[in-house]
């Protein structure tokens, strides 16, 4: 299943048109489709097919863009104002999405399909949530990828085109432009308006798949979740060169020693043409790796 999932990634990132929900399911399948779950009777649950997680996903997607429409055609909003008030109404207040801090804590606030169950996550997560139901409804919302904070755009996305800032975090809680440089500052990132355009899907993707292998490498534990979110990262058309080194690092880690050297080796000889003693370390590394075996 995880080939299965991974090619359909792969194909999918490589697309003229990438969607960012589809590789947000796909990723959240490498965790969920590898776990059974016990039932209250004591019953071992098998984990759910793709194509259950997908529907299952699909559904709760259509049914909040559904609410959503319903409420347009009541309150008829005519500016982006209005518009962010009736999301923030519906998603953030009636069907509670929203986060916390703790929800920085748990795995499942960056997989799509325990965010749809909880309706919790963190920021990127509910504003992907948001994106992918206003587009169901008709509306225009797009992602804003301020450092450190992720927050949704409702209008737009032209530069003379009117919009308004919302926090799908907080429920949707307006932002105004000093809000939102206060948040980049408070980053310690220097602002520009500039960071208020459209993030790209793919850039949304890789940002996902960072916070997983942040999440993780923090648990050593969870190095293989680590390592899938990593080599998932590296499907992307476009990643860290160094993202190749952490796999090769993890497959050490997780006991595969001659592969993981084996990736060592090819990322230094990247590293020879600019940084060679970064190489000669690198190479130092592999070497202990496969002494390992030993």
């Amino acid at each position: 299943m995880t080939e299965q999932s991974r090619a359909r990634f792969r194909t999918e990132a490589r697309s003229e048109h990438p969607d960012p929900v589809l590789l947000c399911l796909l990723a959240a399948a490498e965790h969920t489709l590898a776990d059974s779950a016990y039932t209250e009777d004591g019953r071992l649950e098998p984990a759910p097919t793709l194509d259950a997680l997908s529907a299952a996903c699909q559904a709760a997607l259509d049914r909040h863009a559904t609410a959503v429409r319903l409420a347009v055609a009541e309150r008829s909003p005519a500016t982006p104002e209005e518009t962010a008030a009736l999301l923030a109404a519906v998603l953030g207040g009636r069907e509670r999405f929203h986060g916390q801090p703790s929800d920085y804590r748990r795995l499942e606030s960056s997989l799509l399909p325990d965010v749809l169950r909880r309706r919790r996550g963190l920021p990127i997560m509910l504003s992907l949530v948001w994106t992918a139901v206003a587009a169901r409804a008709g509306l225009t919302v797009h992602g804003v990828a301020l450092p450190g904070h992720f927050i949704v755009a409702v209008g737009g996305p032209e530069r003379d085109d009117q919009y308004v800032l919302a926090d799908p975090f907080h429920g949707g809680r307006l932002l105004s432009p000093p809000d939102a440089a206060a948040l980049v500052t408070a980053s310690g990132h220097p602002f520009s308006t500039e960071l208020l355009t459209p993030a790209p899907p793919l850039d949304i993707v890789l940002r996902v798949l960072g916070n997983i292998r942040s999440w993780a490498a923090e648990r050593p534990e969870h190095a293989r979740t680590q390592l899938w979110a990593t080599e998932l990262s590296l499907l992307l058309p476009r990643h860290p060169a160094q993202l190749r080194l952490e796999r090769a690092e993890l497959l050490v880690r997780t006991g595969d020693f001659l592969a993981g050297a084996a990736e060592m080796d090819a990322y230094a000889e990247i590293l020879d043409v600019f940084d060679p003693e970064s190489a000669a370390r690198v190479r130092q590394e592999a070497k202990a790796a496969r002494h390992r075996l030993n």
